[in-house]
Order: structure tokens, then C-alpha cells, then sequence
């Protein structure tokens, strides 16, 4: 079943169906101010952290899961009928209700028409600011004049700290305080308090967040939620709007929202225009700014294209255009902006992620970045520091960094127990594709504090990495997995190995090598290769079983992921890694792929393990907390699925590399949208597997690593476009069918038109390279100079 479409041309996506399997969203803002909306209009706005700045609420996991939202009312004061902007909450028949919501790249604009009263509602926030804006346009389409009310409405939090908010509420109940001043709503928490603006983190200060209309004339206002809904309604059918007068309340203590009504004659065919504020700052001083400033609403409608504008130039560094319409609409539009949106709030704040993940989690944020590398390489540096700040000086990481909070060189030393064998290895990932996308090399030199104390060359950091999985290594010499060791479910025990580290760590000393090398450290080259030559020993003695590599061992001897086991006997991430480490050989790598690909990929994607954990102790595996088919048990696990493209692209199957691309590309099901519920424009966490009941259903949108790696695996591997730090690497991977494509890429300053042919149809391989109609000798093209435009032919055979 189809719920929407593609609109390559704008880059939206625009939902023609409201009631869609699950809430779809989208993002607003930065990492400044964000917020979260629905094609209904739900969701809800923070600043800065959405666990400790989230100022409206929204209640987890409710029915429908969106609500409350930003909701604009209208009441026809002659027939008494009223009606949403947005389908939901009021939820008219869709047969009399036509709606169309277009998610745009950090905007959303609700389209709507009701008994000829046609709205549209484009939601977003101001490059820049601590404020959102509602933009509102009403057209009477009938024949009447037409007398209407229109009532913005939104349910605020009484506490910032969403904990507190929705838990702690013989607290939270009692320090709410709202005004109204010159007709903005000021919506304030434990007034009596001091502000502490310095302080982020102290929950109980004084706070302000302001709601204003711009454009209109304020008639009335409500701020108890209660009296503005009505004990015994909800938000389908609110006791004001019913009404259709607010009541003047003025919410001190209790449950507090922000109401503003406006009064609206329409003559036939007539339009009125009008906006809604809402942000940081008390109605006296920011909200007072705010609404004078856009009281020519023009400014608003030219912030909207300036965003827009802003946006697009961020997707456009690189461009495809390939035989198939679901990978550009992807790759063009919705998979760099997830990554940007993921690499801006990590696992904080979604639908799903209620904020208990508060800040940037290292293992998950360090792989984020190398999704944005090429479009935002200089704000990708920044956070790239910042995470190595987050790095302790054991060479182990911080499990969380706050921005908002974080101290180089004075945080404290994670305890043992906080470690994770994987955190600072995917360093490797990251360092080198910014040095190789900047051609900054000599950032390697730079000197930067650790968490605890003292500092280092990024170099020296990555060095402390390597030596602190060296220094944990268990009884077979392979890295002790620690607290976790990327799949948290495996109980291995502090001393007990991963073998996916292991191939985490082979990469790690085969990069420090190779960075090494290239500065003339000697001494540091040889350490790291006779460090690799003991790891590649132990991987080869103790780690291949007939035709896959085992996942790992437990502190107690049992074996995951070995063929003798009757569940789990076969693991995803060890047989990619050992291809993506450089460790396996051919006739090993070609084996192990195979057994992925018969004991794991299914139409949906390649299952993390097989078969399931149902009768397996769990103190050894903690998967059978969840059902089979599942999340870590059995389930797809999407995160990993791009090492599987990367794994069989280096091996030069392009046919498989691609079919594992598009069994999980989220436009290949925009017309099964019924089957995979949730968004068909984003990536997500996990889809149940062929062992569940839901087969094919996916979970957990936006904010997961499968954004980064899909998109990593299908621009760098498929496509085979790769920055380096003396060039830009063309090594295409493609299926057999494709007659060729073409792809646009900006590389420091210079833009590459590459057009790829595949006459002999073959998946690898390159006969002829030319830039400019010279022939380049291999297949790496020269560093062009800033501002000019390169044309670039390839012919693979």
C-alpha cells in the first residue's frame, strides 16, 4: 500500500495519506533549538538536550504515539463546526477531509481542506535561532462569507528536565507559572528561582519560553490546559474550541499550555496570512522582539528560503544519477539528510528516544560523523575534536559526551566497568576520511586534551586506543570485550574476547601503520605491523571454524557463533569485518560471505544471527530478553547491513553487494508501506526478521548507524567515489544490469561531473579513466583545483 511520494525535484517527501502505519516524521532546527514534528502535526521542541531542555511535552508510547503537537484549531462561529489544520487531533472523515503534509529538508508544510476552508501550515525554525515558526495562509474556496476562530494550541512541559516532567510530578505540578503580556503568552517555570544560564544542567532554575501571533489580532488566550481542553475531552475535541471562546485562564501550578485566539472573516476567495512564535525567552523581552520583527511577515517567508536554500546546498557536494529511481531519490536527498540529522542529536530525541540518552554517545557519534564528512567537513572537524576529548587517558572513552557540558581534561575517569571494548576503534573510521576529505594531514599532529587529563597528537590518541585493547587482551590474544562490545546482549564477562573487535583492532594497526608510514615514523610502523602480524596469528589459530569466523568467546569458555552451537551458530559482524580488516584471505572471505548470504540474508535484509536464542542460558546471552526474530536475537539488524555491501563490494560482487543494498533501502518499500509501517524516506534501527510474526516490520526511525553506514557503503563502495588524501578514488562495484551512471561530487572546492559507462557489462573494474579527455594512469583522479569543474569518463571492464 502507497502512502506518498517522492518529490525528487523539491526534495520533500509529501505524505498524500494521513493515516499512515505509524506517526512519520521529521526534524526542525539544530542542535541549538530542535524540534520534532508529524505528518498530523505532533511531536514536540527542546533546546539543547531533549532530556534536559525539553519545554513541551509529549507522552511516550501514548495512542496515537504523537500527541500532543503543535496544533492550530478553527471553529466556524456560524455553523459551530470545527476542524484540525493537521488531520489529527479532531480527525474528521478523510472523505470530507483532504490533507497532504510535505517533509522538506528541516521544514514541514500541512496542506488541508475542510467545507472550502483550505489552510497551510509550514513549520520551521530560523537558521540560527531559538525559536520556531508556525506560517499560516487561509483561503476561503466557497461561495459564503465565512466567520472563523482559529486557536494555535500547544501543551507545554512544566519542568525542562523531562524526567522530572512526566515522573516526579508531586514536584513538577507546582511550578508552573504563566502570564499573558501584551498578548504573548509567557510560559514560565519556578519563577522564583534564579536563572543560570551558565549551569545548563541545574534542572530546578528559572525559565521562560515564549507564544506569540504575528500578523493577527490576539482576541482571547488560554493557559491551563485543563480549562482549555476540559477535564473529561482530549485533543480531538477540546472545550474551547467546542465552545469556540477561550476562557482567559491563567495556569499557576498544574498543567499549563499556551493558547491564542484570533478572530477571521473571510469573504469568498479571500486569503489572510498570519504566524505563530515560539521559543526561548519571556514574552517582556524575546518574545516582544521576536513578534516586532516579523511583523512584516515577508521576513518570516524569506527566512523559510533561506533555510531551504541553506539545506540543499549541504545535499548538493554530492549528486547521483543511476538506472534506479529509489537509490536517487536517496542518495540525492533523504540519505545525506538523515545522516546530518543523526550526527546532530545522536540517540537523543525522537519519537522513540525519550531523551534517557542524553548527549552524544561515543561509539554511536564517532560512526555518525562519517556521514557528513563531505558536506560539513569544517563543523565535522569541530565535533570530531570534541569526541577525542572525550577519549580517557587509559585510551577508553567516556560512554556519554555533553556538549553543553563538556570539560576537557577535567572530566572524570570512567570507572573499569563503564569501558567498551569498541569506543575509541572507530576513531579509525572517522580520523582518517575527515584527513582524507580535507587533505588536513597534518591534523594528526594536533595536540588536543584528553578527558582526564594530560594531552596528545591525534596520533598519539590513536595510538592509546590501539594500546588500551592490546592491554585488555584475553587468553586467545584477542581484545577483551569489556562492559560491551557493539552488541550489548552478548554476555561475554569483562575478560572474555570479541572477535569483531579483533578485526576492529587489525583495522586499527593496519591504518596507524599506513598514517605512520606516511609521516616517516619508522619505529611506529614497525610496532604496529609486528602487532598485526601477533593479532593476525591469533585470528588464524583460534577464530576460523571450517567456513566462518566465530563471534567471540565468553570468560567462561563457551564459544559464540561456532558451528557446533545449536542456536547462534552464525554471526553477521566477524565475516564482514574480517573482509572489511584485510585480515581474510580469498578463498576464507569468500567462504564466510557465503555463509552469510545462505544462513542470514532474507528479502528484508541480513539477520545479525541465526538461528535464534530461545533455550540459551542468559547469562551468556542476553538476546533471549527479546523474541525471536527480533533485535539482537535473530532480528535484522540494519545498522550492520552497509558492512555487508562494503564486504561483498570488495570483493568485487556487485550483484550481491546491490541486492543487499536494496533489501533494505527505505524507498524500495514506498509502495508496501503497510509491510515496513514506519517511514519509507529514512533508515532504522532493526526490521523483524523471518523468525518473527512481523516479518519485514521495521522499528526505531532517524536516529540509528544505519543512516551513516548506508550511505557510506553505497556512495564509497557501490558507487565507489573516495576522497583520499591525494585524490579521489573511482572504484565502482555495481550490478551487472546497470549500463552505467553518473555521479557529481564537490572535493575541496573543486566539482568532478564523472560519468561512468559499463559497456562489457561487468560489476568491477575499470579499462579507461580520463579527466578532461587526459588519461589518468589507475584509478585515482588528481586533487583539481578550487572553482574549477572536471569532466571525468570511466569505463569499467
Amino acid at each position: 500500500m502507497k502512502y506518498g511520494y517522492f518529490d525528487d525535484k523539491n526534495k520533500e517527501y509529501v505524505v498524500e495519506r494521513p493515516d499512515t502505519p505509524a506517526s512519520w516524521t521529521n526534524y526542525l532546527g539544530d542542535t541549538n533549538y530542535g524540534a520534532i514534528i508529524t505528518n498530523n502535526a505532533g511531536g514536540y521542541s527542546f533546546y539543547k538536550s531533549a532530556a534536559q531542555g525539553r519545554f513541551t511535552r509529549l507522552r511516550f508510547n501514548s495512542v496515537p504515539m504523537d500527541q500532543a503537537g503543535r496544533y492550530l484549531y478553527f471553529h466556524d462561529k456560524d455553523s459551530k463546526d470545527f476542524w484540525s489544520a493537521s488531520w489529527q487531533p479532531v480527525g474528521k472523515s478523510l472523505e470530507q477531509f483532504k490533507t497532504e503534509c510535505r517533509h522538506g529538508t528541516a521544514y514541514t508544510k500541512i496542506s488541508s481542506e475542510y467545507k472550502d476552508i483550505a489552510s497551510e501550515v509550514s513549520y520551521f525554525v530560523p537558521r540560527g535561532k531559538a525559536y520556531e515558526a508556525w506560517m499560516v495562509k487561509l483561503t476561503n474556496k466557497g461561495k459564503e462569507t465565512r466567520n472563523l476562530r482559529a486557536f494555535p494550541f500547544v501543551e507545554y512541559a512544566c519542568n525542562w528536565n523531562a524526567g522530572d516532567d512526566l515522573g516526579n510530578l508531586q514536584y513538577t505540578q507546582y511550578i508552573a507559572n504563566m502570564s499573558v503580556v501584551d498578548g504573548i503568552i509567557d510560559h514560565g517555570s519556578n519563577i522564583n528561582m534564579p536563572e543560570m544560564p551558565e549551569d545548563f544542567q541545574q534542572k530546578d532554575q528559572q525559565r521562560h519560553t515564549f507564544f506569540a501571533m504575528v500578523g493577527a489580532e490576539v482576541s482571547g488566550y488560554d493557559t491551563d490546559r485543563d480549562v482549555f481542553i476540559g477535564r473529561y475531552n482530549g485533543y480531538g475535541n477540546p472545550d474551547v474550541v467546542q465552545k469556540g471562546e477561550c476562557a482567559g485562564s491563567l495556569a499557576e501550578g498544574g498543567n499549563p499550555c499556551g493558547v491564542l485566539q484570533t478572530d477571521i472573516c473571510l469573504q469568498p476567495g479571500e486569503s489572510v496570512e498570519f504566524a505563530i512564535v515560539m521559543g526561548i525567552g519571556s514574552a517582556q523581552k524575546e518574545g516582544a522582539e521576536v513578534k516586532e520583527k516579523y511583523a512584516d511577515l515577508s521576513i518570516l517567508k524569506n527566512e523559510l528560503e533561506e533555510l531551504k536554500n541553506y539545506w540543499h546546498s549541504r545535499l548538493e557536494v554530492m549528486q547521483v544519477e543511476t538506472p534506479d529511481a529509489d537509490v536517487n531519490s536517496m542518495l540525492n536527498v533523504w540519505s545525506p539528510y538523515n545522516c546530518q540529522i543523526t550526527y546532530a542529536w545522536s540517540r537523543a530525541a525522537s519519537l522513540v528516544y525519550a531523551g534517557v540518552r542524553d548527549g552524544l554517545g561515543y561509539r554511536d557519534s564517532v560512526q555518525d560523523m562519517l556521514g557528513v564528512m563531505h558536506s560539513v567537513p569544517e563543523e565535522a572537524g569541530e565535533r570530531l575534536e570534541l569526541l577525542i576529548t572525550g577519549q580517557a587517558s587509559t585510551g577508553g572513552a567516556m560512554p556519554v559526551v555533553k556538549p553543553f557540558a563538556h570539560k576537557p581534561g577535567q572530566e572524570k575517569e570512567p570507572e573499569a566497568n563503564e569501558y567498551r571494548s569498541d569506543d575509541c576503534l572507530w576513531l579509525f573510521n572517522a580520523i582518517p576520511e575527515y584527513v582524507n576529505e580535507t587533505g588536513n594531514f597534518d591534523f594528526y599532529l594536533k595536540e588536543l586534551p584528553y578527558a582526564d587529563k594530560g594531552k596528545d597528537s591525534v596520533l598519539g590518541h590513536l595510538r592509546r586506543a590501539i594500546e588500551f585493547n592490546l592491554e585488555r587482551s584475553g587468553a586467545h590474544g584477542i581484545p577483551c570485550g569489556l562492559a560491551a562490545d557493539w552488541n550489548d546482549c552478548l554476555v561475554l564477562g569483562y575478560e572474555g574476547e570479541s572477535v569483531f573487535v579483533a578485526f576492529q583492532l587489525r583495522y586499527a594497526l593496519a591504518k596507524y601503520s599506513e598514517v605512520s608510514e606516511k609521516l616517516g615514523l619508522t619505529k611506529e610502523v614497525e610496532w604496529a605491523e609486528q602487532e598485526l602480524r601477533i593479532l593476525d596469528k591469533s585470528l588464524e589459530e583460534h577464530c576460523w571454524d571450517e567456513d566462518r569466523y566465530v563471534r567471540a568467546f565468553s570468560d567462561k569458555g563457551f564459544r559464540f557463533g561456532a558451528k557446533e552451537n545449536e542456536e547462534g551458530n552464525i554471526f553477521m559482524n566477524p565475516q564482514v569485518w574480517a573482509v572489511i580488516s584485510g585480515h581474510a584471505n580469498r578463498e576464507k572471505a569468500e567462504k564466510a560471505m557465503n555463509v552469510v548470504h545462505d544462513d542470514l540474508y532474507t528479502d528484508y535484509g541480513i539477520m545479525l544471527c541465526a538461528p535464534p536464542f530461545e533455550k540459551s542460558d542468559f547469562d551468556i546471552v542476553r538476546a533471549v530478553l527479546f523474541n525471536p526474530g527480533m533485535k539482537e536475537n535473530a532480528g535484522i539488524f540494519n545498522h550492520t547491513q552497509g558492512w555487508g555491501v562494503m564486504a561483498e563490494s570488495m570483493l568485487g560482487n556487485g550483484n550481491r553487494a546491490y541486492k543487499y543494498y536494496k533489501s533494505y533501502l527505505p524507498a524500495a518499500y514506498n509502495d508496501m508501506a503497510e509491510v515496513r509501517e514506519i517511514e519509507p524516506y529514512v533508515y532504522a534501527q532493526s526490521t523483524h526478521s523471518v523468525y518473527s510474526k512481523r516479518f519485514g516490520s521495521s522499528r526505531l526511525p532517524w536516529l540509528s548507524g544505519t543512516a551513516t553506514w548506508a550511505y557510506y557503503a553505497a556512495t564509497r563502495y557501490l558507487l565507489g567515489i573516495r576522497p583520499e588524501i591525494d585524490g579521489l578514488t573511482v572504484d565502482p562495484c555495481v550490478p551487472d544490469s546497470w549500463e552505467g551512471f553518473k555521479v557529481v561530487r564537490n572535493f575541496r572546492g573543486a566539482v568532478y561531473n564523472i560519468s561512468v559507462s559499463n559497456p562489457n557489462r561487468v560489476m568491477k573494474g575499470i579499462a579507461c579513466l580520463k579527466m578532461n579527455g587526459e588519461i589518468i594512469e589507475g584509478n585515482k583522479l588528481p586533487v583539481g583545483e578550487e572553482g574549477k569543474e572536471y569532466q571525468v569518463e570511466v569505463i569499467m571492464g
